[in-house]
């Protein structure tokens, strides 16, 4: 166990990051789930901005890295393209 009061501190935040970035890599990837479960290319084209500024935010947050981002929505924007 920790000694000094800086790291239970330390220990506190990052339990609380943790369980705040699980939320929101949890929230991206149902919404990525419901995003595969379209096949109308309209509703598909109305949503794809919404989720790509969803992962973006992500990425912003150093919640998911920047590649990854990169991965998904290109797989996203074939599958619109594909619909």
């Amino acid at each position: 166990m920790a000694n000094h009061i800086s790291a239970l501190k330390r220990i506190r935040q990052n339990e609380k990051r943790r369980l705040h970035n699980r939320y929101y890599a949890r929230t991206m990837r149902n919404a990525l789930r419901d995003f595969r479960m379209i096949t109308k290319k309209d509703e598909a084209t109305e949503k794809h901005p919404k989720i790509v500024s969803l992962i973006d935010k992500l990425v912003k947050k150093n919640i998911i890295h920047k590649n990854r981002a990169a991965n998904l929505k290109s797989k996203l924007a074939k599958q619109v393209s594909a619909l």
